[in-house]
């Protein structure tokens, strides 16, 4: 069986920072009954949603932060991004208690979201997402050196494979938020094929690799191009490796 190199698909192939935005705009809208005093949210992606992107590890959480943005007296209408990010997972808690909601309805809801826009108009949604620069190449030298490619993401199987084909990238094996956790996938591939290396961009995932007992031998790379909080590159572990645009091009072996 051949090795197989594995990435994450949001913040490592690509950026789709503007399909995040509208999604989770017009899944708040959808939920939205009328019940609190909102902002307009704007057809552009504001900044703070930008600068909080980061922080978010599923998709629901992005129909959150527009509710917030939308919410006049929400702490991060009211008080910034920074406040928000510093205590993310309290206000992102406390933030479903004041909607009302619960994170599998927020899924759901963008889900379906996605699911209208890709039925509305499929090109204009798969061409609100761009491959980051570097990845398509390495994904062919990676064939040259007869090593497999697989894609891990928290995004749906179904809307990644959409895009995957659209972008005429074939992966080995694909699982979505659906299939369970990352270590536990990582944990499942490892049994079939030899994991040359993980490339993901939340370092707080890496490091759950690095705990995971039957995987944490894994080289971990964080995608420097990727969504990073401004402190993720300080101090990492041994085992988790900066990767930069740079690296790409050189054969996997002489990776850091």
């Amino acid at each position: 069986m051949q090795p197989i190199l594995i990435f994450d698909f949001d913040g490592v192939i690509v950026d789709g920072i503007l399909e995040y935005w509208t999604s989770s705009r017009n899944a708040f809208l959808e939920l939205y009954k009328g019940t609190k005093p909102i902002h307009d949210l704007p057809i552009k992606i504001p900044q703070e949603f930008r600068e909080l992107r980061p922080w978010v590890k599923d998709g629901w959480e992005m129909v959150l932060i527009a509710a917030e943005l939308a919410r006049k007296n929400s702490s991060l209408s009211i008080k910034g991004t920074k406040y928000f990010a510093e205590k993310y997972h309290q206000n992102c808690h406390e933030a479903l208690k004041i909607w009302g909601w619960s994170s599998e309805k927020l899924q759901i809801t963008l889900d379906n979201v996605r699911k209208q826009s890709i039925k509305a108009n499929k090109r204009k949604w798969l061409e609100s997402h761009v491959v980051f620069p570097g990845i398509k190449e390495i994904i062919k030298q990676l064939a040259k050196e007869n090593i497999d490619f697989g894609v891990l993401t928290t995004k749906s199987a179904r809307f990644t494979s959409e895009l995957l084909n659209h972008l005429k990238l074939h992966p080995k094996i694909l699982y979505g938020y659906e299939a369970g956790s990352k270590p536990s996938l990582l944990l499942k591939i490892s049994k079939d094929q030899p994991i040359k290396g993980f490339i993901e961009d939340r370092r707080a995932t890496l490091e759950g690799v690095l705990k995971t007992p039957g995987i944490d031998f894994v080289p971990c790379y964080l995608a420097s191009w990727g969504y990073l909080k401004p402190n993720d590159i300080d101090n990492l572990p041994p085992n988790i490796h900066l990767l930069q645009p740079k690296n790409l091009m050189s054969p996997l072996a002489n990776w850091p």
